[in-house]
C-alpha cells in the first residue's frame, strides 16, 4: 500500500471517547487550507457504522456548516435515532472549537431482494491507455507557483484518470458532462462498511468541478469561490473499490453563486454501485480595484 493510502486508513480510524463520542484526525486530507469535505463525511460515516455492525449504509445526507481546521481534530457525536425492524438511523454532528461543522443523517437497511433496474454505464475509453491525472500533474507542474507545487503534485490515496483531461491553468469552455476512472488501493482487503467509507471519502473530489467546466474554470484558475454546500450518496450495491470504478458526473444547473451536481459510480462491468448529488458554492471573486 502506498504512504497516502496509509494515512488515509489511519485518518478513518476514529478513537473512541464515550458511547457514542469519537475524535477524528483533521489534517492529512486533500487539502492544507480547510478539511476536505470528503474526509468529513468519511469520518461521520465510520463514526455511525461503529453503532451498526450486522447493516450497510444505503443512504446519507450531510450539510456543511463551516470549514473544518485541519491542524484540530474533529469530535463525532452519534444519535443513535432509530433501530427498527428493517431499517437504522444514525445521526452524527461534527464538531470543532464547540461548533457543528457538518451534520450527517445515515440510514442502514438489512439485505433484501427484489426486483432490479438502472440506467446504463455510459460508453467510454477503459483506464488502460489513459494517463493518470498524478502523471498529468507532473508534466504541468512547472507552470505551479513555487509554493503550492508540492501539494499540486503530492500523491493521493485514490488513482484517476480522466477521459478528457483539462488543462488545469487554461482550460476550455466545455461541457458540464464529466468521466473519470477511479479506484483506491488502500480498499483492498476491506470490509464492506470501509469500502463505503473510502468511496464516500473520494465521492466528493471532483464533483463540483463539473458545474465549472462550462465556465472555462478549475480549482488552479482563482476566479471563483468554491465549497461544498451539502452532500448526498446513495449505495445501491457492494462495493470493491479498490478494483476500476467509472464516476460519471454532470451538472444540470448552475446559477444564484451555487452549482448543482449529480454523479453515477459504476464498476468496470457496468453495475451501478452507488449515486451522488451535492450542491456547491460558486462565487465569482470581485477583485479589487487599485
Amino acid at each position: 500500500m502506498t504512504d497516502s493510502g496509509s494515512i488515509l486508513l489511519n485518518l478513518l480510524d476514529l478513537e473512541e471517547l464515550d458511547t457514542n463520542l469519537y475524535r477524528g484526525i483533521g489534517s492529512g486530507g486533500e487539502t492544507p487550507m480547510r478539511i476536505y469535505g470528503g474526509q468529513v463525511i468519511a469520518q461521520a460515516l465510520a463514526a455511525a457504522y461503529a453503532s451498526v455492525p450486522e447493516r450497510l449504509c444505503h443512504s446519507l445526507h450531510a450539510y456543511f456548516i463551516r470549514p473544518g481546521d485541519p491542524s484540530k481534530p474533529v469530535i463525532y457525536e452519534v444519535d443513535p435515532a432509530r433501530d427498527g425492524g428493517s431499517f437504522t438511523t444514525r445521526r452524527v454532528t461534527a464538531i470543532q472549537n464547540g461548533r457543528q461543522i457538518l451534520n450527517l443523517a445515515a440510514s442502514f437497511h438489512h439485505i433484501e431482494q427484489g426486483w432490479e433496474h438502472q440506467h446504463e454505464m455510459p460508453d467510454v475509453p477503459p483506464p488502460e491507455g489513459l494517463k493518470s491525472r498524478d502523471v498529468l500533474h507532473q508534466q504541468h507542474a512547472h507552470r505551479i507557483d513555487e509554493k503550492h507545487r508540492a501539494e499540486f503534485t503530492r500523491s493521493r490515496p485514490f488513482e484517476i484518470r480522466d477521459i478528457e483531461p483539462r488543462d488545469p491553468l487554461n482550460p476550455d469552455i466545455t461541457s458540464d458532462i464529466n468521466h473519470m476512472w477511479i479506484r483506491m488501493e488502500a480498499a483492498k482487503g476491506a470490509g464492506p462498511q470501509l469500502q463505503h467509507v473510502l468511496m464516500a471519502y473520494a465521492s466528493d473530489f471532483g464533483l463540483l468541478g463539473s458545474a465549472l467546466r462550462p465556465h472555462g474554470l478549475t480549482w488552479h484558475k482563482p476566479e471563483a469561490m468554491t465549497a461544498s454546500l451539502d452532500h448526498a450518496m446513495w449505495f445501491h450495491a457492494p462495493v470493491q473499490f479498490e478494483d476500476w470504478h467509472l464516476y460519471t458526473m454532470d451538472s444540470p444547473f448552475g446559477g444564484g453563486g451555487r452549482g448543482f451536481n449529480r454523479g453515477s459510480i459504476y464498476t468496470r462491468e457496468g453495475r451501478l454501485v452507488a449515486s451522488v448529488a451535492q450542491e456547491g458554492l460558486m462565487r465569482p471573486i470581485k477583485r479589487q480595484t487599485p
